[in-house]
C-alpha cells in the first residue's frame, strides 16, 4: 500500500509543488486548503489521478481524515506581508488552532508530521547569517507581529508534542523562496518587482535598498523539506539559499533581464522589515545532504517565463 500523506495549505504556492512532487513519489497525497489565499489552478492538473483528492477545509477548525495516516506537512498559513496585514485574526488561528488540531491528528494516526515554520522566527536579526541556534529579534507587537509570533508559537506547540507525547516531528524553517505560481500581487519583492516590470510601473525599492535578501527556487526548498521529513532530526533546519542580494542589486537585475525602460523608485522601508537575510545552511548540508542547485539566473528566468504567460505578454 502505498504512503498517505496530508499536505495543508495545498492550492498555495509552495504546498502545491510539495503535491506535485509526492505524487512523484508514489505518495496518495490528501490536500488541503481553505482558498483565502490558495489558488485551484495550482492543483487542478491533480484532480484526475486517483491518488490524490482535496478537501475544502480550514484547519484551524476540527480536521477529520478517515484511515490511516503517515504524514502530515503543515503549510496553512497566509505568507507574504499583504495577506497577513490582510487576515491577522486568521493568521494567528491558523498558526495556533490549526498547528493544534494538526499535532492532534499526528498523535491519533501515529503520523509523521513537519512544520512550515519561516525565517521570520530571526525577525530584524542582530546575527548573520541566521543560524537555527538563533533565537531571533522579533517585536511581538509590531506590524508583522501576527505573522512572526504565529510561526514562533507553532514551533513551541510542535516541540511540546514531540516533548510530552512523542510525537514524530520536523520543522523547516523557510528562507525567501521563489518560482511558478507565486501570485502576481503577492505583496512579496520578486513578484512585486516582475508585475511592475511587465505592466510597465516603476520598479519599487523600499528604504536606500542595501537591505538583503537570499532567494531559493522552489524546487530546491521541496527537495530539503522532502529530505528533512524522511531523516531522523526533529530540532529546526534553515533552508533557503545563501546566496545574498541587496534588493537594489536584485532590482536592477530584474530591469536588465526583463529590458523595462521604468526607473527604480525609493519609498520609506516599511517599520520591522528585516535588513539582513541569510540562511546558515551548515545543518541541511550536514544532516540532509542538501544544499541549492539552482542559481537566481536560471531560476529568475523560469519564474519571469511564468509570469509573462500569467499576465498574457509574449
Amino acid at each position: 500500500m502505498s504512503k498517505r500523506i496530508l499536505i495543508t495549505g495545498a492550492a498555495g504556492f509552495i504546498g502545491s509543488h510539495l503535491c506535485d512532487r509526492f505524487i512523484k513519489e508514489d505518495f496518495e497525497v490528501i490536500g488541503m486548503d481553505n482558498l483565502i489565499t490558495g489558488d485551484l489552478k495550482n492543483i487542478e492538473h491533480l484532480f484526475p489521478l486517483k491518488n490524490f483528492s482535496f478537501y475544502h477545509q480550514d484547519v484551524s477548525k476540527f480536521i477529520h481524515i478517515p484511515g490511516k495516516l503517515d504524514y502530515i506537512l503543515n503549510f496553512a498559513s497566509p505568507a507574504s506581508p499583504v495577506d497577513y496585514v490582510k487576515w491577522p485574526i486568521q493568521t494567528l488561528k491558523v498558526g495556533s488552532l490549526g498547528t493544534h488540531n494538526c499535532l492532534g491528528l499526528a498523535k491519533a494516526k501515529g503520523a509523521r508530521i513537519l512544520l512550515a515554520s519561516t525565517s521570520e522566527v530571526y525577525g530584524d536579526p542582530l546575527v548573520h547569517p541566521q543560524p537555527e541556534e538563533y533565537w531571533g529579534n522579533v517585536n511581538p507587537i509590531g506590524p508583522r507581529s501576527m505573522y512572526d509570533e504565529a510561526k514562533r508559537f507553532q514551533e513551541a506547540i510542535t516541540m511540546a508534542y514531540h516533548n510530552a507525547h512523542g510525537v514524530e516531528t520536523r520543522i523547516v524553517r523557510i528562507f525567501n523562496t521563489y518560482g511558478p505560481r507565486m501570485r502576481l500581487n503577492d505583496g512579496r519583492v520578486l513578484p512585486n518587482h516582475f508585475f511592475q516590470a511587465i505592466t510597465g510601473e516603476d520598479i519599487t525599492v523600499f528604504g536606500d535598498g542595501k537591505q538583503t535578501r537570499s532567494f531559493c527556487y522552489v524546487s530546491d526548498l521541496v527537495d530539503g523539506i522532502y529530505r528533512l521529513l524522511m531523516s531522523d532530526y526533529h530540532l529546526p533546519v534553515n533552508c533557503g539559499n545563501p546566496d545574498e542580494i541587496t534588493i537594489l542589486q536584485f532590482a536592477e537585475e530584474i530591469i536588465k533581464l526583463t529590458g523595462t525602460k521604468q526607473k527604480i523608485v525609493f519609498h520609506d522601508l516599511p517599520k520591522d522589515d528585516p535588513k539582513q537575510r541569510k540562511p546558515d545552511i551548515t545543518k541541511a548540508r550536514n544532516i540532509l545532504g542538501w544544499e541549492p542547485k539552482i542559481g537566481r539566473e536560471e531560476g529568475v528566468k523560469i519564474t519571469y517565463d511564468y509570469f509573462k504567460k500569467a499576465l498574457n505578454v509574449k
